[in-house]
C-alpha cells in the first residue's frame, strides 16, 4: 500500500527525482546514449530495438518532427553496425489526429529501414488504437512484409480473434512477426483480463497460437513463470530458434535475462531514449510500484 501511495505522488515530483529512478530504465536523452547502450549490449551478444520516446502528441507538425527523427535514428544505426532494429508508436505520428498522415509519415519510416535491410516494429498501445493500428498494420504488412511487424497484448480478450484474423497475411517467406506482451493500459473488465492467474494463462495460449500457425514470437516478459513455460513449448513443439525470440525492457530483470541468454537462446532488449523520458517512467512505476521504494534508497544511500 505505501509503494502504490508513493508510485502516485512521485510523477508530481520535480523531474530530478523521478530522473533517480528513470536512469535505469532509459539510455539517455540523446541519440549518442542510445548508441552507446546499444552496442554495450550487443558486446554481451544481446540484439536490440530502439525506441524514441514520446507518444500522444497534440500537433501535426510534432508528427513530422518525429519522423524526421526517426530516419535519422535509422541512418545512424545502421551505418554504426548496431544489431538490432526499431519500435514506434503511432500515436507519435498522429494517429488520433489524422490517421492518412500518420500511415504515410510511417510508410516513409518503414520503406527506408526496408532499404537499409531493417524492421520495425509497430507498438501497440490503449483500446482506442487498437483497430486503427491493426488496420495501419495490415497496409504496411502487404507492401513490405519482411520489414515491419507488430505488438498485441495478452491481457486484452480480442488478441487470439486478431491473431486469427491476421493469419491471411501470413506466409512461409515472410512468417507473421508479433512481440507479445502482457500489456500495461488500464482497460476496463469487460475487454481486459484482470486476475494474474489468467493473463499468464492467455499469454501462453497465444504463444501456441502463434507457434502452432509458423508466425515468429517475441516473447516479451519479466516473469520467470512465463519464460519457463515458453521454453518447455518451445521444447515440445520443437520450435527453431530462427522462429522466436526473448525480448525485455533495459534495466529490467537483468539477471533473468542473462540466464536465457545463457541458456543460448536469442534475446532483443527494448533500448528507450528521448527527451520525453517522463511519462514512460511514470508508466513504469505505476505498472510495477515496488519500484517506488528503490528511488526513496536511491535518495538517501550512496554507492
Amino acid at each position: 500500500m505505501l509503494n502504490k501511495i508513493i508510485a502516485n505522488i512521485l510523477p508530481y515530483m520535480p523531474k530530478k527525482l523521478i530522473w533517480v529512478f528513470s536512469k535505469r530504465y532509459i539510455a539517455g536523452e540523446t541519440i549518442e546514449d542510445g548508441l552507446l547502450a546499444s552496442k554495450l549490449l550487443n558486446e554481451k551478444g544481446i540484439e536490440v530495438t530502439i525506441d524514441i520516446l514520446g507518444e500522444f502528441i497534440r500537433s501535426i507538425d510534432e508528427a513530422e518532427q518525429n519522423k524526421n527523427e526517426y530516419l535519422e535514428v535509422i541512418e545512424r544505426f545502421t551505418n554504426e553496425n548496431v544489431v538490432g532494429n526499431f519500435s514506434l508508436k503511432p500515436t507519435s505520428f498522429g494517429l488520433l489526429i489524422d490517421k492518412e498522415v500518420c500511415y504515410n509519415y510511417i510508410r516513409e519510416i518503414v520503406a527506408f529501414a526496408a532499404e537499409k535491410d531493417s524492421f520495425v516494429r509497430i507498438d501497440m498501445e490503449d483500446s482506442q488504437c487498437v483497430d486503427l493500428e491493426i488496420e495501419l498494420f495490415r497496409k504496411l504488412r502487404k507492401e513490405f512484409p519482411k520489414n515491419v511487424g507488430l505488438v498485441v497484448q495478452a491481457y486484452m480478450r480480442r488478441t487470439k480473434s486478431d491473431l486469427e484474423g491476421l493469419n491471411d497475411l501470413n506466409s512461409e517467406s515472410a512468417p507473421l512477426s508479433f512481440r507479445l506482451c502482457k500489456g500495461i493500459y488500464v482497460e476496463p473488465e469487460r475487454i481486459a483480463f484482470k486476475g494474474y492467474e489468467e493473463v499468464r494463462a492467455n499469454y501462453l495460449a497465444d504463444l501456441k497460437y502463434m507457434f502452432e500457425n509458423n508466425m515468429y514470437a517475441g516473447i516479451a516478459t519479466h516473469d520467470k513463470y512465463l519464460v519457463d513455460e515458453a521454453i518447455k513449448l518451445i521444447r515440445e513443439m520443437n520450435i527453431p530458434k530462427s522462429m522466436y525470440e526473448f525480448q525485455m525492457l533495459y534495466g529490467v530483470t537483468p539477471e533473468l535475462r542473462q540466464s536465457i541468454v545463457d541458456e543460448g537462446h536469442r534475446m532483443r532488449v527494448y533500448v528507450p531514449y528521448g527527451k520525453q523520458w517522463f511519462g514512460y517512467s511514470t508508466r513504469r512505476l505505476k505498472e510495477n510500484p515496488k519500484m517506488a521504494q528503490h528511488i526513496i534508497k536511491a535518495l538517501f544511500i550512496r554507492g
